[in-house]
């Protein structure tokens, strides 16, 4: 069994009640040296592979602007990959300009739509009638469309984005009609993205998902007679939550899919190479730090902490799992427990029937893999302020994000 990369974080617990201390509890820990690695182990596969690639960081994932920024000290080239003009904001925060940003909007609103062009951002549409929202206040010059291959795959069928029941993207069937619309109202630059689902720890699926991206552009080009500048496949790229996951190979993902990629196009004359990685980059570097409140002894064991469903959603939102210690040394897991919040809901818990070792009131807790769509998801239920987040670099803690108060939850009241 591998260990997990931050371990030796989680056994470190004169570390971690210093922060504990010093900012209180929960609060989301971020490893800089995990970020930094895995950044590296990303842009080097893609370097390795293709001659020319752009990381788009998905902002989704981890919207801090700290964390942005730190990445973007460690890969200068790093772009962000936006879902809302929110994410257009930080990534501009963080110094990384709107040319290096893709927006790539659901549903969009006519001040979305505004916000994107303004910003000068790529624009990745979702939807032909998204173009027709756009022409009403502007055609630009360059323009992508996201398509559904007509398969997906995920973690959990929530997190799968293509096929005949997502939400997401045009059907194959219509990309075409897209680009020619796009085509006849003077746009001159093009695109395209594909994006099918999210946490997959198969290596062949990418090559899988590729070949059916190459028929599309291959069609698409031929039948309206452009050339792709960009072609991404958005990201997906899965992290172990569980003990015996497997780790995705990235450097085997990314030799298969420059294999299939170089069949089509020619290494001098081919479109930029694009990802947009978010779990990968930041999942496993973040860890949740919790308190216990309580144990109770009803008709199960309940381990009580100061976090719950509203710190915490995945587990909620999809059943995810996620790995629970005790901080300090390893222990023997003598019980079996249900480890929940305070939230009154009987959906509030983190984990169901895990084994786990004795605790008592005042213990810590870290609750692992929680980089992405952790504070991002994190909400105010039960009018519970949302928790601090700490950077840990080069074993220096600092606070990137103070703990709300709940004063703050109550001044967009002051009207």
């Amino acid at each position: 069994m591998i260990q997990h990369p931050l371990q030796y974080v989680v056994n470190n617990k004169s570390l971690l009640t210093s922060i504990a201390q010093k900012y209180g509890t929960p609060f989301y820990l971020y490893s800089g040296d995990r970020i930094k690695n895995n950044l590296q182990h990303l842009s080097g596969a893609l370097n390795d592979h293709f001659q020319k690639n752009q990381i788009y960081y998905a902002v989704k994932a981890n919207s801090n602007p700290h964390l942005i920024g730190f990445m973007k000290s460690i890969y200068p080239n790093l772009g962000c990959d936006c879902s809302s003009p929110g994410e257009l904001f930080v990534a501009n925060k963080t110094g990384i300009s709107s040319a290096r940003c893709i927006y790539t909007g659901n549903y969009e609103s006519q001040d979305d739509l505004k916000a994107a062009l303004d910003s000068g951002c790529h624009i990745n549409l979702d939807d032909i009638q998204s173009f027709h929202r756009l022409a009403k206040i502007q055609v630009p010059e360059e323009i992508s469309f996201r398509v559904n291959p007509g398969f997906g795959s995920g973690r959990f069928k929530e997190i799968t984005t293509g096929g005949e029941k997502a939400k997401f993207g045009i059907p194959k069937e219509k990309i075409t009609e897209a680009y020619q619309l796009a085509l006849s109202h003077g746009v001159k630059t093009f695109g395209l993205h594909c994006f099918t689902g999210s946490g997959i720890l198969d290596k062949n699926y990418f090559t899988q998902l590729i070949r059916a991206v190459l028929e599309i552009s291959t069609m698409v080009e031929s039948e309206c007679r452009i050339q792709f500048k960009y072609i991404s496949i958005g990201g997906g790229y899965g992290i172990p939550y569980k003990e015996d996951d497997p780790t995705l190979d990235i450097d085997r993902v990314f030799n298969n899919i420059a294999s299939e990629f170089y069949s089509v196009y020619s290494r001098e004359q081919c479109p930029i190479f694009c990802v947009e990685p978010g779990k990968y980059l930041v999942g496993d570097a973040g860890i949740l730090i919790a308190q216990v409140t309580g144990v109770k002894k009803s008709y199960k064991t309940f381990v009580g902490l100061d976090a719950g469903m509203e710190t915490l959603m995945r587990p909620v939102l999809y059943g995810a799992y996620h790995r629970i210690y005790k901080v300090g040394q390893s222990q023997e897991d003598k019980l079996i427990v249900d480890i929940t919040g305070r939230i009154c809901e009987n959906t509030d818990r983190l984990a169901v029937d895990r084994p786990f070792p004795e605790v008592d009131e005042g213990d810590l807790v870290a609750v692992m893999d929680a980089g992405a769509y952790g504070y991002s998801m994190a909400h105010q239920f039960n009018t519970r302020p949302r928790p601090a987040e700490v950077l840990l670099d080069d074993k220096n803690a600092r606070l990137i994000r103070k703990r709300e108060i709940v004063e703050d939850l109550f001044k967009g009241c002051d009207v």
